[in-house]
């Protein structure tokens, strides 16, 4: 399998694991928010500042983080021990690393295009 190919699936198999585990709270869809904020451009913005949504807990708003592939793979995993007092709730995290993975390479993708 050639590199694009590998990468296209990857990126499939990203977005399937976000409408699967993302989807109902959030969109890549640029200004689309749901429950949550829309995840287009998160990848490099700070945590809490999504223009045009406001139902952002305090302790996200203050959190400080930005969101770089590491610590939204450390949230993804357990929200709740990266940004205690999230709104992120019944979502308890997502242990499967690939999946996780998966998902910040569709999120990075998605960004771009």
């Amino acid at each position: 399998m050639c590199g694009a190919q590998a990468q296209q699936d990857k990126l499939r198999e990203g977005k399937l694991t976000f409408n699967g585990s993302c989807r109902t709270c959030h969109s890549v869809k640029e200004g689309d928010h749901r429950l949550g904020p829309s995840l287009h451009n998160i990848v490099g913005a700070k945590a809490g500042s999504v223009e045009g949504f406001g139902n952002y807990s305090q302790a996200m708003r203050q959190s400080g983080i930005v969101w770089d592939e590491e610590t939204l793979d450390a949230f993804i995993a357990q929200p709740d021990e990266v940004v205690p007092g999230n709104n992120m709730k019944p979502f308890a995290g997502l242990p499967d690393a690939e999946a996780r993975a998966s998902i910040i390479e569709y999120l990075k993708a998605e960004s771009e295009g």
